[in-house]
This record gives structure tokens, C-alpha cells and sequence, in this order.
């Protein structure tokens, strides 16, 4: 078994459940429990609902004092839902895609403010899908949204991973990053990185097949209680840095759900090396991360799988001097 290792402490802050306006929801609930992927903008929160076809749309309370107001969801890939000409795929899939992380994307062809990629994990066959969902100019998504096929970029790495499971996407100094999480038992986490400009035509639909990686870095995170720490998510910070939340589920199998022992959030230099790494009081299953800076200090969004559909995902924050 891997030994623990020793890591400094952070106390995360709860901020808000993320609860949904009182309207019939999937399975009847008024919450999201299952968040896996985070971005941000202000107080504009988009999540993407881990293992479901939509996005959570939500907003931050303004102070402690003030209720935050619920949130909504956006089904994602629906029939009579605008699609984007000449920008991928537009018909929706034959069957029901799962979605495993969310990333923002830099303007692109035929999305000039921007977009949202929701990406399967691609551990099942349902699980190679992505969604373009763009953005307006205030940088909320308007409606128009394509399907990507993931499984030709998918195929090299079902080579390289037996467990394959996609769990965050960040793009970062001209590359985008796919982080793969690891599992107990052995198998590390990893970055897989690609040119951004080779990509990103793929992305809309103007190439056929996808570009090779430029790089895969296995990652070693350290351990939790005797568990490794595999790869959630991540966030681009400025200078080719960026930011990775993880966590030390006690399970053999990548897709597997299981214990969380331990969570962390870590920085990773421009050369791919790991540290330092901050250990998250609770031990919260953080599943997605954003990071905006504020003075000398980045302040650090987390959102949570509450591991029982019947409960509420939470909104984490917590601050880190640069």
C-alpha cells in the first residue's frame, strides 16, 4: 500500500449548494449532486453534470448574507436547439453521450467570443463525445452548440491508458491539456498536451482527423491515507502555469466511483514539474476548480460530487497567496 505523504493544510470555505429554481428537474431533485467540471466568469458559474447531457447554469450570492439565487440547467445536443453552421457535427447522436469535464476555449472558428468543451471521460463507448456550446459576447452561452466525435482522439490514448478516464481540460500558453485520472493500485495521473492551433480546427470541424500529442507526462501527486491522488481537474494560471484539484478515491478502477480519503489542490510549473501541493481540510470530493486572480492572491473555486443523488453539490472557496 502507498504510504501517505505529508502535505501542508487548507480549510476550503463552503459558499452555496448548488440548488436549482423550484421546477421539475432529472429525477425529480432540485440540486445538482454530481459536479464535474468548473468555469467561471464573475460570479457566473457553468457546471457540468457528471455521467448527465446539460450544463447547471448558476450565480454566486453577492455576500454571506444574501441567498444565492437558484440555479438552472441547460440540456445540451436537444432537437430544435440551434445548431452552428459549419462548426462540427450537427445532428445529435445516435445514443445518449455521458459528459466528464468542462473547459473554456479562446475565440475559434465560428465562435468569435469563445465556447464552452464538455467532454465524455471516454471510458465506455457513450463516454466519446464532446459538446461546443458557444459563447456570447458577455461570455454566456447562447444557445448554439455542436457535437464533437471524440473516439479518433480518443484511440491513441485507450493505447496508452487501459482505464482511460478524461477528468479536466484546461488550455494553457497556446496548448490545450487533458487530464487523465489515475486509479488506485498503480496507474498514475497524466497530461496530455496538444498545439492549440492544430486542434482547435479539428475542434471545429474544419479537419478530419485530430492531431497527434505533442506530449503525455505521467504525474505522481503523492497520497492520502495510503491512496494515491489522481488528477479531477485543472485551471490555466498565467505564465504556462496552472492548477489542479485532486482527489484519493479508495478504488482499482478509474471510472470506478469510491471512498474519498482525501482531496488537494497543487500547482504545476511550465516544465510539467508538481508542487506545491496543499492538502483540503474535509477531505472533499472536488471534482472541478477555477481560479481568478484578486490582488496578490488567487481565489480558488471548487465544486463537489456529494456522492448521493440525493444530496447537493457544494461550492467551495478558498484563497492562496501567488
Amino acid at each position: 500500500m502507498a504510504s501517505s505523504t505529508p502535505f501542508p493544510t487548507l480549510q476550503p470555505v463552503f459558499v452555496q449548494h448548488l440548488l436549482l429554481e423550484p421546477q421539475p428537474q432529472p429525477g425529480g431533485r432540485a440540486h445538482l449532486s454530481a459536479a464535474s467540471g468548473l468555469v467561471r466568469r464573475g460570479r457566473r458559474l457553468v457546471v457540468v453534470a457528471d455521467g448527465a447531457l446539460q450544463l447547471g447554469l448558476f450565480e454566486e450570492a453577492a455576500d454571506s448574507a444574501s441567498p444565492a439565487p437558484g440555479g438552472s440547467v441547460m440540456p445540451l445536443l436537444e432537437e430544435g436547439q440551434p445548431k452552428v453552421k459549419g462548426l462540427g457535427k450537427s445532428g445529435p447522436p445516435k445514443a445518449q453521450p455521458t459528459l466528464a469535464t468542462l473547459t473554456l476555449l479562446p475565440p475559434m472558428p465560428a465562435c468569435p467570443a469563445g465556447a464552452l468543451l464538455a467532454l465524455g471521460s471516454g471510458a465506455q463507448p457513450h463516454a466519446k463525445t464532446g459538446v461546443l456550446a458557444v459563447l456570447d459576447v458577455q461570455g454566456a452561452p447562447n444557445g448554439r452548440m455542436a457535437r464533437v466525435d471524440l473516439s479518433a482522439l480518443y484511440a491513441p490514448l485507450l493505447k496508452k491508458f487501459v482505464d482511460l478516464n478524461i477528468a479536466g481540460a484546461l488550455v494553457a500558453s497556446g496548448e490545450l491539456l487533458l487530464l487523465q485520472r489515475g486509479k488506485q493500485g498503480g496507474a498514475r495521473s497524466a497530461c496530455i498536451r496538444y498545439d492549440w492551433n492544430r486542434i482547435s480546427p479539428w475542434l471545429a470541424g474544419l479537419q478530419p482527423q485530430p492531431p497527434a500529442a505533442k506530449t503525455v507526462q505521467l504525474m505522481q501527486l503523492g497520497s492520502m491515507n495510503g491512496v494515491p491522488l489522481s488528477l479531477a481537474d485543472g485551471a490555466a494560471l498565467q505564465g504556462g502555469y496552472w492548477m489542479f484539484c485532486a482527489v484519493a478515491v479508495r478504488t482499482d478502477s478509474a471510472g470506478k466511483n469510491g471512498d474519498c480519503v482525501g482531496s488537494a489542490i497543487g500547482i504545476v510549473s511550465p516544465d510539467g514539474s508538481v508542487g506545491p501541493v496543499y492538502a483540503l481540510e474535509g477531505a472533499p470530493k472536488v471534482e472541478g476548480i477555477a481560479v481568478q486572480t484578486e490582488g496578490s492572491d488567487w481565489l480558488v473555486s471548487l465544486v463537489t460530487d456529494a456522492g448521493d443523488p440525493a444530496l447537493p453539490a457544494q461550492l467551495l472557496r478558498l484563497r492562496l497567496a501567488q
